[in-house]
């Protein structure tokens, strides 16, 4: 085991400088960029070049797609104790603020990998290698991370995909008829954060109405809506009568939705894990949403967007 946190270089100290370097895949339909910090997808445009993803405005937020490894949300004091020693970890994790190397590549798709190093070691002690893959086939852009424990001891983790999807959509539709069309009924309650990020002990009534939220600011007031208990693993996103985007994510328990009030984006976010309920100081190992994996085992975790056409998305 590496030495404790506090005397170890910290990942500011040791993480490359940001590139703006960016790799483009496209097909007839869809096209995309993503830069090698963080494996961040920066654009995704339709063929005719109209935006649908967040342009990163200072204003608000500057991320655009952030990966979240390997951990998804708010820790408490962002620290974890795993055994008798306690590491720190920034909100979401340090893949997000990485620099990726491309792997593979072709016209239609990239991959970047991120190796345990050790900048990782000081805050995550395990030997993992994260693989982001960019995939675009015909109006459908396919995101798979996949996550090999390298070591030789179980490996705990989270892992979420946070895109900043353009609301409203770039296709006329007023901002006020976007909505979230879930596959399934979502009646269970959900979730928030208190002021430090992690999870209030308290759940809250669904604002889904069926299968259906209407998007307006207010819901996003007290931040993120947190889905802990969610039966659908896709969901619709647009307007009626205009284009909409269909989300899948197939391995991804959880789901968060945000954006910040006054903005033109929707967070819409899958997720295995999330933040610490409050006051949680168990073993890292027993946070509620993580997962062990084994060594030389792989986890995969697929979100994939999707356009689709207007007619019949909401009927």
């Amino acid at each position: 085991m590496p030495r404790e946190h506090s005397e170890m270089p910290t990942l500011d100290s040791l993480l490359p400088p940001e590139t703006d370097q960016k790799v483009r895949i496209a097909s007839a339909q869809l096209s995309a960029e993503i830069a090698p910090l963080g494996a961040e997808l920066q654009r995704l445009t339709d063929a005719q070049g109209r935006e649908l993803l967040w342009d990163g405005d200072p204003a608000y937020w500057t991320g655009r797609a952030p990966i979240l490894f390997p951990i998804v949300g708010s820790l408490v004091g962002d620290s974890y104790r795993l055994g008798d020693r306690r590491y720190t970890l920034p909100k979401h994790g340090f893949a997000r603020r990485s620099l990726f190397t491309p792997i593979a590549q072709q016209q239609g798709s990239v991959t970047f990998r991120l190796a345990a190093n050790a900048a990782t070691r000081a805050a995550y002690p395990f030997d993992f290698v994260l693989d982001i893959s960019f995939a675009i086939e015909g109006a459908a852009l396919t995101m798979t991370a996949a996550v090999t424990n390298a070591g030789d001891e179980p490996m705990p983790a989270s892992f979420g995909f946070h895109p900043a999807l353009r609301w409203p959509l770039p296709y006329g539709r007023p901002r006020d008829q976007h909505r979230v069309r879930f596959a399934q009924p979502e009646p269970a309650p959900i979730r928030r954060i208190d002021g430090t990020g992690a999870i209030r002990p308290e759940t809250l009534p669904t604002p889904v109405k069926g299968r259906d939220l209407m998007l307006d600011d207010a819901l996003f007031a007290d931040d993120a809506i947190i889905f802990d208990r969610l039966e659908s693993r896709s969901l619709t996103y647009g307007a009626p009568g205009g284009p909409a985007l269909q989300i899948d994510f197939p391995d991804m328990p959880h789901l968060g939705l945000w954006m910040k009030p006054g903005a033109n984006y929707l967070c819409i976010e899958p997720w295995q894990g999330h933040s610490d309920p409050i006051g949680f100081d168990g073993d890292f190992r027993d946070k509620p949403g993580i997962v062990l994996i084994d060594p030389g085992e792989t986890r995969r975790f697929i979100m994939r967007i999707a356009l689709a056409p207007g007619e019949g998305a909401f009927d």
